[in-house]
């Protein structure tokens, strides 16, 4: 197993994982608003798991199955394998952006009342979260390139969701590092973040990402193997392990809040947080979830 030592934040740890905590609901919520699949099934694409596939991967381009198993992470190869690359025979990249922010825009209008896009704390939070973005960089983290090579939008309302994305895709390329670096694949992050009980049941991990039973048995074998996993869920080696994923991932992530320092770190939290027990309370995680890794 790798181990790869990351610089000290100055930041509580605790207080890097608020942060993302909070701003990731205003990028994630789009993957349950209806508009998000209207907007891309009226270019043509199916409704679900291959417009979540290709709007999120549209910033990379036409990219083929491969790609997007790598950077998605915990799908199933065969189920991302039978939409993309697909999807761009319905669809085209340069077609999806637009398509996904415009989506991106009513599903927050809707969620945040016809006034959001003026609001004084959405553009508060729009400026924070762009300084924020200033520190990222790109090197090892192929879909947060993707997106950061994509214009910020003019409005104050879609920066700030532009924002959010990029904090997101960058925190999420750097969790798939540590992944691999813990030697956890794609279902075996799955399944030890599953058998813990925070996330996903079983059942609706396996219909989200297109793994089948005997796929899931086999790996919880290998897993119980290694001495991860029993029939009580985490062993304390793999609670060990998850706990230092989980550090590298904010360790790997602390950059653009050191950026922004204590007290502007504080106030991204306040905003956002209060933006999303809107967006909650507005039904903004009423269906299954799809993103996350």
């Amino acid at each position: 197993m790798v181990s790869v030592d990351q610089p000290a934040s100055a930041l509580d740890p605790k207080q890097v994982a608020r942060a993302h905590r909070a701003v990731e609901p205003l990028h994630s919520h789009l993957y349950f608003a209806p508009e998000h699949d209207e907007h891309l099934a009226a270019l043509g694409l199916k409704p679900g798991r291959m417009a979540y596939f290709a709007g999120r991967a549209a910033p990379m381009g036409a990219v083929g199955a491969g790609v997007v198993t790598a950077t998605f992470y915990n799908f199933s190869p065969s189920l991302v394998a039978h939409l993309i690359p697909r999807a761009w025979t319905l669809a085209t990249p340069e077609q999806v952006l637009p398509a996904r922010l415009d989506a991106a825009r009513a599903s927050l209008t809707r969620l945040l009342g016809a006034d959001a896009g003026d609001a004084p704390e959405v553009a508060e939070l729009a400026g924070l979260l762009r300084e924020a973005c200033r520190v990222l960089t790109p090197e090892g983290r192929p879909l947060y390139a993707g997106h950061a090579d994509q214009p910020w939008p003019e409005e104050p309302l879609l920066q700030m969701w532009h924002g959010a994305t990029l904090l997101r895709e960058h925190r999420g390329d750097g969790h798939i590092a540590a992944l691999v670096a813990a030697g956890l694949g794609g279902l075996e992050a799955l399944i030890t973040y599953t058998v813990t009980g925070r996330g996903f049941t079983e059942a609706g991990a396996k219909a989200t990402r297109g793994w089948r039973d005997e796929e899931w048995a086999a790996c919880c074998g290998r897993l119980a193997e290694r001495g991860l996993v029993d029939d009580a869920g985490l062993t304390d080696a793999g609670k060990a392990l998850r706990a230092r994923v989980e550090s590298a991932t904010d360790a790997m992530s602390a950059a653009p809040w050191e950026h922004l320092g204590p007290e502007r770190t504080d106030r991204v939290l306040e905003l956002a947080k209060g933006l999303a027990r809107t967006l909650v309370a507005g039904g903004a995680f009423g269906s299954p979830v799809l993103a996350g890794n």
